[in-house]
């Protein structure tokens, strides 16, 4: 008995309905701690260097790099807001910021999972109309179209996540069993319709593009060896863009995987923890992949680490530099 006692805290002990609160060792507490701060701190960096590039660059302003740049802003959200939260409340296993902030906190997580969705789903339409139809691209995708498409994006997974979270956000005393907890609470169908609607729909499209994008480059790698300057680049971005892609679902199916066979018991198991972390590194691993193979990215990075970009007219500077 005594033992549990010292293994097993209240989070408010003032509180008569408060949770319990698991006491890890202080070494654990020390690691735990470091990693999210670096995790935190890694992710919003290399974000902040995507967001800064494509803002400040005037040859950057380019319709594919705008959802670029909207797919960073979710994922920096999920550095600055998710993991360093998401963190504290893993490893004091309490919930320290409110009722309110729950609700609110829970919101922006999904409305971040569902826009980085819908981003990758506009980026794949964009590179199968830059390779099917290079000559015609600059008139059917036009910034103004593009900034409409982002805005749409971000305001749909505002309204699914208002509706996902109804119960949640507006009545959370019907989800919490103890107070110091914040999660959400969902039905077996709740969990079914969430995984169609922002994950099996969109990535049956994205797949569905992506395989059209390589049968289109295929065939002109074959047929048009003459015009290969344009038809290589794009056939590279819609390529490299592809990785993002394919690393995106590599992080997520497991966590839907898990989701679905243990349902609502999943918040307190090891697997659903490990599977939720690997979702959250997936935000750091785009920067990654673009310093990997767009050179521009690695320029204009270097510019902004050096702090070039302070120059007079620094905005004009040349980025692509044989972007091979």
């Amino acid at each position: 008995m005594e033992h549990n006692r010292q293994r097993i805290q209240y989070c408010f002990p003032d509180n008569n309905s408060s949770c319990f609160k698991d006491i890890k060792p202080e070494v654990e507490y020390v690691i735990l701690y470091i990693f999210i701060f670096l995790a935190s701190v890694f992710t919003v960096f290399l974000n902040m260097l995507v967001i800064i590039s494509i803002s400040h660059f005037k040859q950057l302003h380019t319709p594919t790099n705008l959802l670029i740049l909207s797919l960073a802003v979710a994922d920096m959200i999920v550095g600055l807001i998710v993991i360093p939260l998401m963190g504290i409340r893993f490893i004091e296993s309490c919930w320290y910021f409110g009722e309110t902030f729950c609700s609110l906190f829970l919101f922006i997580v999904f409305v971040v999972v569902s826009a980085s969705l819908g981003n990758l789903v506009f980026i794949s339409i964009d590179r199968y109309i830059a390779v099917s139809d290079p000559l015609r691209y600059t008139v059917r995708v036009t910034t103004d179209k593009v900034v409409f498409c982002i805005i749409t994006n971000w305001l749909c997974s505002g309204i699914y996540s208002v509706i996902i979270l109804y119960n949640t956000m507006f009545y959370p005393e019907t989800h919490g069993s103890c107070y110091g907890e914040c999660t959400v609470a969902f039905k077996f169908e709740h969990v079914v319709t969430d995984l169609i609607v922002t994950f099996v729909a969109p990535s049956s499209v994205i797949m569905s593009i992506y395989v059209k994008i390589f049968c289109v480059a295929k065939h002109q790698a074959k047929v048009v060896n003459s015009v290969t300057g344009v038809s290589r680049s794009q056939r590279k971005a819609a390529k490299t863009l592809g990785i993002v892609v394919m690393v995106y679902f590599m992080c997520w199916i497991p966590y839907y995987i898990v989701t679905l066979i243990e349902g609502n018991e999943s918040t307190e198991s090891i697997e659903f923890n490990v599977t939720c972390w690997i979702v959250y590194m997936n935000s750091c691993m785009n920067p990654l992949i673009y310093a990997l193979f767009y050179k521009w990215f690695r320029i204009s990075a270097k510019h902004i680490v050096t702090l070039n970009i302070f120059k007079p007219s620094s905005e004009y500077f040349s980025i692509f530099q044989e972007d091979k």
